[in-house]
């Protein structure tokens, strides 16, 4: 199966419920098989260079009893410095990976296909600056299914979108 990129507006069934008021034009999505979602694979399989892929990982911020979410959006190539840049920048005294039933029932996404568009309002969306370089980035469709092919700049451009050097 090769990667047929269309309009996301023309194949809504590809896309989450939660992700579709998000989309843009100039977003596109592709099928891929479900199996090949995880990055490394997906890449492997379908040709993509892992620096043109950007992973979203969702951080539960505690401080005080409180928990508070954000996305954090690197390239493939790189990690999130989660107990770092991105502990101090939401101002936690401890910030970790959410777990995976949580990330996907807060979201309305697939885990592995978790992507920063139609998260939940409020969230901030912390975005590594090497990922709004990138002429094009693939992300996740909120779906293990497919994926999404959308100009890097335009993750910066979403609600609460916040451009830090979050890579490690």
């Amino acid at each position: 199966m090769d990667l047929n990129w269309v309009p996301a507006a023309d194949r809504p069934d590809l896309v989450a419920e939660p992700v579709r008021p998000a989309l843009r034009d100039d977003v596109r999505v592709a099928e891929i098989d479900p199996a090949l979602a995880d990055t490394a694979e997906f890449c492997e399989r379908y040709g993509m260079p892992l620096d043109t892929s950007a992973n979203c990982v969702i951080v539960a911020a505690k401080r005080g009893g409180e928990v508070r979410y954000a996305a954090c959006m690197v390239l493939a190539t790189s990690r999130a410095d989660v107990n770092g840049v991105v502990r101090r920048h939401l101002e936690a005294r401890k910030a970790s990976f959410a777990p995976m039933d949580q990330a996907t029932s807060l979201t309305g996404m697939e885990y592995g296909g978790i992507t920063p568009l139609g998260l939940p309002a409020g969230w901030p969306i912390l975005v590594d600056a090497a990922v709004i370089e990138r002429s094009e980035v693939v992300v996740g469709s909120g779906l293990r299914r497919s994926k999404l092919l959308l100009p890097g700049k335009a993750l910066a451009e979403l609600p609460g979108a916040e451009v830090l050097p979050l890579a490690q």
